[in-house]
């Protein structure tokens, strides 16, 4: 089991899926919404939680004041368990899009998201995910002032993010890197 971090839901348990998923660490939960605090005020933020797994970011940024949570999850077992984690936790401003990520962000966005956390599994290369960050560009997903998140193996080589990011420094815990940008 994993835990919500801090705010309103603090140390309350959501369960993660038994396999094909690799839960962010509480370690590194922790240092990602330091980092982000320092930089932006969360509450009443709409966030944008891609490769959801238990939905465990999504969650910690609803905990500590966002406004809205949309998780986009591909596994079925996975969507469920974020669905059970909301019901369990009694969050209502949140909405599980199952799919795969560049099949919901073709889709179009109903509005941009202030906060994009992506944890995508290790084997997504840095190609699909330079994609993705595209489709988060150029199809309504972001405006100015988003803030996206990418969580990486800390071996595997940086990404190029699409022109209009400013790329904010690389922090790396052990063995996963989080990149950041914010959309200018």
């Amino acid at each position: 089991m994993t835990r919500i971090i801090a705010g309103t839901l603090g140390g309350r348990r959501i369960t993660v899926p038994r396999t094909g998923t690799r839960p962010t660490t509480d370690r590194v939960r922790e240092s990602l919404f330091n980092l982000l605090a320092a930089r932006l005020e969360l509450s009443g933020r709409s966030v944008l939680d891609l490769y959801a797994g238990s939905g465990a970011l999504g969650l910690e940024a609803l905990s500590r004041g966002a406004a809205s949570a949309v998780f986009v999850e591909s596994d079925q077992r996975a969507a469920s368990i974020i669905d059970k984690n909301i019901a369990a936790l009694g969050v209502s401003r949140a909405t599980v899009r199952r799919g795969a990520v560049a099949t919901v962000l073709a889709s179009g966005a109903a509005r941009p998201a202030d906060l994009v956390l992506a944890d995508p599994p290790y084997t997504v290369d840095a190609g699909d995910l330079e994609r993705v960050l595209s489709a988060l560009t150029h199809g309504g997903w972001t405006t100015t002032g988003t803030v996206v998140v990418v969580e990486r193996p800390a071996s595997g080589p940086a990404l190029t993010w699409p022109d209009g990011w400013e790329v904010w420094p690389s922090r790396t815990y052990g063995d996963t890197r989080l990149e950041l940008a914010e959309r200018a």
